[in-house]
């Protein structure tokens, strides 16, 4: 069982809907309690009573999908910013592996073909030849692709 006090997450979606949730549980004991004394004092006059109240409920509704709406809004906002990031990203990653690629020996590739179509880890290198510092150049960008997630 959650209490009205569970603390919020920080996800800016979650954090929205944390907090509309208690303004929207405040807000609506405030009509609540508004209207439940009003209806005491008028009880002979239960239709007016009822039309009052529907029009408290509505209006809260209204309150609350204006705030989910701004709420969705900036989530919106926050993916279409991590979207462009992400595309930048892949965009540099690929300029990066055509360059790897470019500088790699026809014996590196080769060999980086092999590995990627048996699924075996790369093999240490064995010879002093100018071609370990390129094959270190082929490993980075799987280094690369542990970045942040959200």
């Amino acid at each position: 069982m959650t209490s009205m006090n569970t603390p919020c997450f920080t996800v800016a979606m979650d954090l929205g809907v944390c907090q509309l949730r208690n303004f929207s549980i405040s807000f609506l004991s405030s009509l609540l309690s508004a209207e439940s004394s009003h209806v005491k004092l008028d009880n002979g006059s239960s239709g007016a009573s009822v039309v009052a109240i529907d029009n408290k409920i509505e209006q809260a509704m209204d309150l609350v999908k204006s705030h989910l709406m701004y709420a969705v809004r900036e989530e919106v906002e926050v993916l279409k910013e991590q979207i462009k990031e992400l595309i930048d990203r892949n965009s540099q990653l690929e300029q990066e592996n055509t360059l790897l690629k470019t500088l790699a020996s026809p014996e590196q590739m080769a060999q980086f073909q092999a590995q990627v179509q048996t699924g075996s880890p790369p093999a240490p290198p064995t010879t002093a030849t100018p071609g370990p510092p390129n094959t270190t150049q082929l490993t980075q960008p799987n280094s690369h692709s542990s970045g942040p997630s959200a």
